[in-house]
């Protein structure tokens, strides 16, 4: 848990963690904030920022853009693609101490046409939900954006019997349970089966699945874990994406998986074993991780985002662990819906 005044502001950085690297941005400095702890400033990760980025689209077949917590869409010449979109990041009281598992849901329809476009627009077109899990900061936007929009969701068992409760008609829901290997307009999509991040004492927060239609969700409660997925996306030149939901996996699902990204959750407890060796050793030491679910989301989707700072100091420790254990691999910290060049 962490309190309001515990929160500071992250500009994006890109970490070249290769040999022979001279400088690395790695959580740093912000103008007019502290450093993060002097374990951070001592490390040879806290040096200079990046130059600023800018809006404009990379060249490439696909334009990867940051929603914030593990949340991306994805564009491509012929397909937009969102993975966990959570937009409206109402407050739980998660950020002061005081967590409430009976927060009411809601929807924040004005933020969700601004990050994403009105719905019957171009910029607002989406052809595919992928779901990962269907907590709340991963689900609760996204039965909204499949009535508005008319997107097919990909989800668990347990989000589809959530999405027909929450109003999404049966026939935009396809229900995945992981080795799927599917065309998404141009992209092939395969789904991997995944693992849940742990609580400190290593028990899961709001577990359980649903078999059947539930009532309506009203509360953060409602939603249940409902199994975990990961997804894996591939361009027609071969080059692939690992997007991963939640900070835990199956190193047995991944390997033998080519992949060149993997977007990594930043976990928040120390429970899961060598988080970054097994992954790496799973994946043959991909080429680039970018660092996701490591902000405030309860705080408007504005950059630069918010991270408290017990999140920065695992951040540069995750860093540090990744560049000893595998030097080439860059690393990535996004901002907001910065397009990032990714397939």
């Amino acid at each position: 848990m962490t309190t309001p005044t515990s929160k500071r502001a992250l500009s994006r950085r890109t970490l070249m963690t290769g040999a022979g690297t001279a400088a690395l941005g790695v959580l740093g400095g912000v103008t007019g904030a502290r450093a993060l702890t002097d374990r951070a400033a001592a490390s040879p990760a806290a040096h200079a920022l990046a130059a600023p980025t800018t809006q404009e689209a990379p060249a490439g077949f696909a334009s990867f853009a940051w929603l914030g917590t593990s949340g991306w869409r994805v564009r491509t010449p012929t397909t937009t693609v969102l993975l966990d979109p959570y937009v409206t990041r109402f407050d739980t009281g998660l950020a002061a101490g005081r967590f409430s598992a009976t927060t009411r849901l809601s929807v924040d329809a004005a933020a969700l046409d601004a990050a994403l476009g009105a719905p019957g627009t171009p910029e607002g077109a989406v052809d595919s939900i992928l779901v990962t899990h269907t907590h709340w900061d991963h689900f609760a936007d996204v039965p909204h954006l499949a009535r508005t929009r008319g997107a097919t969701v990909f989800t668990t068992l347990t989000g589809y019997h959530l999405a027909l409760a929450m109003g999404v008609p049966r026939e935009q829901l396809a229900v995945v349970r992981g080795g799927e290997e599917m065309h998404l307009g141009d992209l092939v999509v395969r789904v991997v089966p995944a693992l849940h991040s742990r609580t400190a004492s290593g028990a899961l927060l709001f577990p359980g699945l649903h078999t059947t239609v539930p009532a309506k969700p009203r509360t953060i409660a409602d939603l249940p874990e409902g199994d975990t997925l990961s997804y894996l996306l591939r361009s027609p030149q071969g080059r692939s994406v690992l997007l991963l939901g939640g900070s835990d996996y199956d190193d047995q699902a991944l390997r033998g998986l080519r992949v060149d990204t993997v977007a990594l959750p930043v976990p928040s407890t120390d429970v899961t074993t060598d988080y970054a060796g097994r992954l790496l050793t799973a994946l043959d030491h991909p080429g680039q991780i970018v660092l996701v679910h490591w902000d405030d989301f309860e705080s408007p989707l504005t950059n630069p985002p918010l991270a408290a700072e017990s999140t920065e100091v695992r951040m540069v420790g995750l860093i540090e662990e990744i560049r000893r254990l595998s030097p080439r691999t860059e690393v990535v910290v996004p901002e907001y819906r910065t397009p990032l060049q990714l397939l």
